[in-house]
């Protein structure tokens, strides 16, 4: 399967630069996964979709203030993105970094007076192993000299005064992303209280986004893509509500794709849910049988990416496509900071 299958047109224009002035004034495009009958509705509409019963997914992770700037001992600036620690070592991280000249190994990074990074190793998929040391803890210093890392298609000369706060979901809890689960940004309280009120349980996981969100496809063919690796972790309360509610025939509705591709990476044959953590690497593309969830809540998505493929395979190339389309003639906002998409069942 081409690459190119899952290519469309975009303006420029319509992609989202800032947040909707509320979160819950966002348009949503509501598309029948069969039919591709298409209604143009706002996210306060979602509800409506909803029954009793249901279980509404919501992917919990929060955006740590991953990118920051140090200098090297020549003095040379240094743009460093911190994406997770590495599991068993104490004080070392995976990061990305950005220099006039990429630092080798036994170089020191100076972030603040507090805390600096010995770089260990200079991996082949371009990340950099490296050692924190000093006073202070990575996720301390970045929380007094972090900014939230906004996608690379929002070009700004400079961060607004609420971005720190509308890039992440007004449930976020366990910080550890670097790239927000989009699909949550249109949640308010209220709404989310309007959905307990209906009889739908409404569960959390956690998968950690990385940067690999933003990665584009570059080869000529799907199957020749290789997905990044993501954190997730499922407890056991939200796993026993899980399959609570598949064996009273309820729903279960995905709130953006790492809500997706964490369901879809424990599920059981029989379509249980195992508590559990782990790493995901899960690919999801046309064809493919989903086992886990009956209706999505999405962003529109870039050209090309692999979240066009997977919703692709959640409904067809042809409807999502046309949906598309749509949605670009309507000018509906995309990416991060813009509209949302209901893939659902038709049976509400």
């Amino acid at each position: 399967m081409k690459t190119s299958d899952f290519d469309y047109n975009l303006p420029e224009e319509l992609i989202a630069q800032h947040p909707a002035e509320k979160r819950d004034t966002s348009r949503m495009l509501a598309l029948g996964l069969k039919s591709g009958g298409i209604r143009h509705q706002h996210i306060r509409d979602f509800k409506d979709y909803l029954r009793a019963g249901d279980a509404l997914v919501l992917n919990n992770t929060r955006v740590i203030p991953a990118r920051t700037y140090g200098h090297k001992a020549t003095g040379g600036k240094v743009e460093c993105l911190f994406i997770e620690p590495v599991e068993g070592s104490e004080g070392e991280w995976l990061v990305m970094m950005k220099s006039s000249h990429r630092p080798k190994p036994g170089a020191v990074i100076t972030l603040n007076e507090d805390l600096s990074l010995e770089l260990l190793e200079n991996r082949a998929d371009g990340l950099n192993r490296v050692k924190a040391v000093g006073a202070h803890s990575v996720l301390e210093t970045l929380d007094e000299i972090g900014e939230p890392p906004l996608p690379p298609y929002i070009h700004r000369d400079h961060l607004c005064e609420d971005d720190p706060e509308r890039y992440q979901t007004v449930y976020a809890k366990e910080p550890g992303a670097v790239a927000a689960p989009t699909a949550g940004l249109h949640f308010t309280p209220e709404l989310l209280q309007e959905i307990l009120e209906l009889g739908v349980k409404v569960v959390e996981l956690t998968l950690h986004v990385g940067p690999g969100t933003f990665r584009p496809v570059k080869s000529d063919t799907v199957e020749e893509h290789h997905m990044d690796e993501e954190r997730y972790i499922v407890t056991e309360e939200n796993a026993r509500t899980l399959n609570e509610v598949r064996a009273q025939g309820g729903r279960i509705i995905a709130v953006g794709s790492t809500s997706v591709r964490t369901l879809e990476t424990i599920v059981q044959e029989d379509g249980t849910f195992p508590a559990g953590h782990g790493r995901s690497g899960i690919y999801i593309y046309p064809p493919y049988t989903f086992k886990s969830v009956d209706g999505i809540l999405t962003n529109f998505h870039l050209p090309r990416s692999t979240l066009m493929m997977m919703m692709s395979a959640f409904t067809t190339r042809d409807i999502l496509t046309a949906a598309y389309a749509e949605a670009v003639q309507e000018k509906y906002r995309f990416f991060s900071y813009g509209d949302c998409m209901y893939l659902h069942d038709e049976t509400v």
